[in-house]
């Protein structure tokens, strides 16, 4: 239990960030989740449900006894350091409003862990995904929807929820897509022709009206196709082909910006067509492709 002080201030907060900085649904329901657990950790605590006047004396004994308490569960060192961004991102926030010092707060370090690599698939697995997913269904139109799906994924490197976002005004689709990504970043995405063929093949089958207004995927039933379905049909390719449980979805759009990078791309331009805000979050596909270099050197050099 949290005071109804606590709880207006995680509201408030919570408001700010959906508006001002364009946090997605699932940001805002994780922020909430990790606050209300930190709230309820220092009652229990402190024994007393905490206002807003012992928020803002906050102290490092109480922060070294959360993140302890946190361990004690079992959390990842991952999800602890995502739980206490919350955690400071709120403080931060608080500090402006209300002038407490959020040093306690701000000075907790993260715990250390060894930040995950993308993994995507091979230039052939990710042809082969392509080639199978139609063969999910019984259906030639959700054959040649799903198929449009993941070429969109892979082919201009969406993501699902951009993919699922296009509406029947996008269609034909063009030579190039107007997207908009996470935090209401905006980007232009060049549409390949296999990408186009794909999409307009699911069209010409598509049993349902494709209104301007109305979404451009569709569930067997008429109404917006949702993500776990491809998350789904995604499983079943990956089974089928005999591909790990890391080919997702979303590992098409990994494998996206990996295949460009080890083409050439320039990482600059594989920053834009992802939406990346940091070129850093690009970085990371350099440590793929060098990894997957050192696997081959390992693999075939006589003397490895």
């Amino acid at each position: 239990m949290i005071s109804a002080a606590a709880s207006d201030a995680i509201t408030r907060f919570l408001a700010h960030k959906a508006a001002l900085e364009a946090a997605s649904n699932n940001t805002i329901a994780a922020y909430e989740r990790d606050l209300i657990e930190f709230m309820s950790f220092l009652t229990l605590h402190k024994g007393e449900p905490q206002g807003l006047a012992p928020l803002m004396q906050v102290s490092v004994q109480d922060m070294r006894s959360w993140m302890a308490n946190a361990r004690k569960t079992g959390i990842a060192p991952r999800s602890l350091a995502r739980k206490l961004s919350a955690v400071k991102s709120f403080f931060r926030w608080l500090a402006e409003r209300e002038g407490c010092d959020p040093t306690a707060v701000l000075a907790t370090r993260a715990p250390k862990f060894n930040a995950k690599l993308p993994r995507p698939l091979s230039e052939d697995a990710a042809k082969q995904v392509l080639e199978t997913v139609e063969l999910q269904s019984k259906d030639d139109w959700v054959g040649a929807r799903d198929t449009a799906v993941i070429t969109l994924l892979y082919g201009c490197g969406l993501r699902i929820s951009e993919a699922l976002s296009l509406t029947g005004a996008d269609a034909p689709l063009p030579s190039t897509l107007r997207i908009l990504g996470k935090g209401g970043k905006e980007r232009i995405v060049p549409v390949l022709d296999a990408a186009r063929v794909s999409v307009d093949h699911y069209i010409s089958l598509c049993p349902h009206d494709l209104s301007r207004d109305a979404p451009l995927f569709r569930g067997v039933r008429g109404g917006p196709l949702s993500a776990r379905i491809v998350q789904m049909t995604m499983q079943k390719t990956r089974q089928q082909l005999g591909l790990p449980a890391t080919a997702t979805p979303h590992a098409m759009r990994h494998s996206f910006a990996t295949h460009l990078l080890s083409a050439g791309g320039d990482l600059r331009a594989i920053q834009e067509l992802l939406g990346h805000a940091s070129l850093a979050t690009t970085q990371t596909y350099t440590q793929v492709d060098a990894a997957r270099l050192m696997e081959v050197y390992n693999a075939t050099h006589p003397k490895a």
